[in-house]
């Protein structure tokens, strides 16, 4: 009784119950170092998580990056949910050699051209970009996404190793582009040279699973971070994230 009498009185409270929390970015991605597999180089936990989840990733990555940035400039930043397209439900892994059967799934699912191999009759206008954090890895998905290339739709590569701006802009503009797949910062540059124009863009693939040998993606370092939420905030994309006749989705892969 004495003992009771204690812990009513003074002694020790009882630990209180743990809240329950629904899943957030931060458990989902906790995940990360069960689910990168050391030979491919990839992270499948981005591949889980819906379209609620990768908004907060986002919006959490921006923050990190972006310490001089008030909150009205953060939130004007901010990447709409109902802009990414919630792409869980596709249960490969998110391999390089597996980016054709991505495209063509979400193409089913949302978008206006199905047909992923015809290009629009405008030079320069894409149907779909495919962003990525290095023009090695760009290259390479390139190379993958031939199969939709043809006598009238060019698989671009827009990216800045080897080829000069000058050089890009000259082909950007006599050629009609299907699929664009390059790095931020180069084709902010074509946007820039008005070479390069969204007014047929359905999609835009970020290749996010994909880790260096640092096993970092595209959001994880600066110099990929603010370029990518640079080019998802200018004007050509963030008028199309709300629009109904011409909307604008990003996918994760």
């Amino acid at each position: 009784m004495k003992r009771k009498r204690e812990v009513e009185e003074g002694g020790r409270p009882s630990r209180p119950r743990p809240a329950q929390h629904s899943l957030d970015c931060d458990q989902a991605l906790e995940t990360k170092k069960m689910t990168v597999d050391a030979v491919e180089g990839i992270n499948s936990a981005i591949g889980k998580m819906d379209s609620c989840l990768l908004a907060d990733y986002i919006a959490q990555r921006t923050k990190k990056f972006g310490g001089d940035l008030s909150l009205v400039e953060l939130g004007d930043m901010h990447i709409p949910e109902s802009a990414i397209l919630d792409t869980s439900d596709w249960n490969q892994d998110r391999l390089a050699r597996a980016l054709p059967s991505f495209l063509t799934h979400i193409a089913r699912q949302n978008g206006r051209s199905t047909n992923l191999s015809v290009a629009p009759t405008t030079e320069g206008s894409p149907h779909t970009i495919v962003l990525t954090g290095a023009a090695l890895r760009a290259a390479e998905l390139s190379r993958v996404l031939r199969e939709f290339q043809g006598k009238e739709a060019t698989v671009a590569k827009l990216f800045a190793k080897h080829i000069k701006l000058k050089d890009a802009v000259e082909f950007v503009q006599k050629t009609r582009i299907n699929i664009g797949v390059g790095t931020p910062s180069r084709i902010i540059d074509l946007l820039t040279e008005r070479a390069l124009n969204f007014d047929h863009l359905e999609r835009v693939i970020i290749d996010c699973s994909f880790l260096d040998q640092k096993k970092r993606n595209i959001f994880d370092m600066r110099e990929t971070q603010q370029p990518l939420m640079h080019l998802l905030n200018r004007p050509e994309l963030r008028s199309h994230y709300t629009s109904i006749e011409s909307p604008v989705r990003l996918a994760f892969y």
